[in-house]
This record gives C-alpha cells, structure tokens and sequence, in this order.
C-alpha cells in the first residue's frame, strides 16, 4: 500500500492555493475518499483488459460498487430483523438488531470502497454539495443503491419464506400490523403513538447524526479515523440504533427503506405498506436527505476546515447570485470551453 502523504497540499503552487491570511502558510487542505473522490482502482490494470466483461466491469465498477455494497448492508440487516422476528426473540433482540445493521454497513463499507462506500442516496446527495461530488452521478448511485436493496431484500425473503408462511399462520398470508405480522423484516414502520411531525423529526435526527459524525471520522483535520473508518462506522449505526430506533426504525437511507418496501408490495403485503402509519412511507424518503444535507452543514460550518462552500466567502451563498457552470459545476476546469 502506497504511503499517504497528508502534507502533499504543500506542493500546490502559491497562486492555486486557498486564500490565507497566514504569511508563508498555505491553507490546510484535507484529504480522503469523500474528499478526493479517487477511485482506489481507476489506474489499476486488469489481468484481461481487452475482454468484453472486463470492459463492462471497468466502465460500471462505481455503481456496481454500491449496488454490492447495500445487497451487503441490506443482507445482513433484514437478515437479523427476520430472525428475531421469526424465532420471537428466541434468536436475539433488539440489541442483536443493533449489531447486525451495524456490521451490514460496516461490510457494506468494505465491499464498496471502489465508489467511496456512500451507500445512500441522502449521503451521495451531501457528498455533491460539501464535498464536490459530480453531480452527474447522483443519479446513478441511487439507483444502483435502490436496487442493490431490492436484490437483497428478494433473497432474504426467499430465505426466510418458509419461516414466514409459519409465523403468518399460512401460505400466502402476508400482514402489515398486528402480532403476526412479518411487513416489519423489510422497511420501517413508526411507533402507534408517533405523530406526523415526531415521525419526521426522529429520522432528521438520525440522519444528522449519521452525516455529522461520517465527515468527522474522514476528516484528516480532526483525530480522524483512517483505515478505521468502517469500525467507526459500525459504531455509528449501532448507536443511533440503540439510541434513536425505538421510534421510527432509523432507516435514514431511502433505497434501505424503499426498495425493500418495494419489494414486500411486490411479493403480497398489499397496499398497507403505503398506507401504514398514516402513509408514514415518505418520511424515510424525504427525512434523510433534510438531515444528511443538515449534519454536513453543521460539520463544515463549526468543525471542518478544509475545501468546502461554507468555507467560501458569504457561506456558500454568493454562488446563489452567479448562475454559471464554472461556479456551479462540481467537475468544472479552467481549460474547459
């Protein structure tokens, strides 16, 4: 493994770097997947590059990297919640919930460095605006996110098919609700008492939490947490699961709660999957992307110091007075016409 040199921005020609008030001391610059955005793999040459899959493989690895990263997380997520559902606790917990979701991202993390390991859409969307993230692929990273989570949820389902034909009460029977009911092993469903406003609010919360505390442990201007960051991670969502999950399931990621739901209306648990919950459905949808977008803003604005729009005259919004590619681009060079 090539040595990591964070001092490289010293490098950086006086003209091109960021503006400094400090004689003869360049602004610090940090670095790391989330903000280089290098592919580890973009320059490594394959044993048969000429062959047609391998061409295929090198042009879609990054989505194909998130689609496996969040089959991973989706696998072992859904995988702990049918056991302990089905077996009724015999199995495991709530804690054992907790440590299953927490290792599927942190093996999902493992399994999808090739594209940054963003494993939701609410995360790529932040990574777009904080950490120049080319837009022209967020769109692509979500759907390869939702269907690597539709994938999964299919397979545990075939899985856990037989044991939910049993805890239903028969072939065929699929409820949302009640004591019997197996909706729950795919998406999230809100606590009886949860209103409209706390159901929204809980998930902002985890998704803040969730954003604030991923660029802190990449951030090579704090303690940050290097190769570690997957343990790291692994604790961030066990915590926000033992600490905030009672409420609304902290999905706080829209392809883990939409695909799955997807494919539990597909496989026969009816329209309630939509309507329960007050058609809580669309809070984990739109919720996490408010507080994803939140907890980086609270990040850069107080912690980080490195290249980001907080870190720009006016906060960032003088941008919103220059409606021009150059200024907007995320990919955008001098030398482009």
């Amino acid at each position: 493994m090539a040595k990591v040199d964070h001092n490289e921005h010293l490098d950086v020609p006086l003209t091109d770097r960021r503006q400094t008030t400090v004689p003869e001391v360049p602004a610090f610059a940090e670095h790391g997947p989330l903000v280089d955005h290098k592919v580890p793999q973009a320059d490594v040459v394959q044993q048969e590059p000429d062959l047609a899959w391998s061409r295929i493989r090198h042009t879609l690895r990054e989505p194909l990297s998130e689609f496996f990263g969040v089959f991973i997380l989706i696998m072992f997520g859904d995988g702990v919640v049918a056991q302990v559902v089905l077996s009724n606790g015999e199995k495991g917990d709530y804690q054992s919930i907790s440590w299953g979701w927490g290792l599927g991202v942190m093996l999902g993390v493992y399994s999808s460095g090739i594209s940054g390991a963003h494993l939701n859409p609410a995360v790529t969307l932040a990574n777009c605006i904080y950490r120049k993230f080319p837009w022209r692929k967020f769109p692509i990273y979500m759907l390869a996110q939702l269907l690597g989570a539709m994938a999964a949820a299919a397979v545990v389902y075939g899985n856990y098919k037989s044991a939910i034909d049993v805890f239903e009460g028969g072939p065929g029977i699929r409820t949302v609700g009640g004591a019997t009911s197996t909706a729950g092993i795919f998406c999230t469903y809100p606590a009886e008492f949860m209103t409209k406003t706390g159901q929204f609010f809980s998930e902002f919360i985890a998704s803040t939490l969730l954003m604030f505390l991923i660029y802190a442990l990449k951030d090579d201007g704090n303690i940050g947490a290097g190769p570690l960051t997957p343990l790291g991670l692994f604790f961030i969502i066990f915590g926000i699961g033992a600490c905030f999950g009672w409420e609304t399931g902290y999905a706080i990621n829209l392809a883990r709660d939409f695909g799955p739901r997807l494919v539990s209306y597909m496989i026969g648990y009816g329209h309630e999957v939509w309507s329960a919950g007050g058609y809580y459905f669309w809070v984990p949808m739109v919720a996490p992307f408010c507080g994803c977008a939140f907890g980086g803003w609270l990040y850069d604005m107080f912690l980080f110091t490195g290249e980001s729009p907080i870190n720009t005259p006016y906060l960032g919004l003088q941008r919103f007075f220059q409606p021009k590619r150059s200024v907007w681009s995320n990919t955008y060079s001098d030398s482009q016409v």
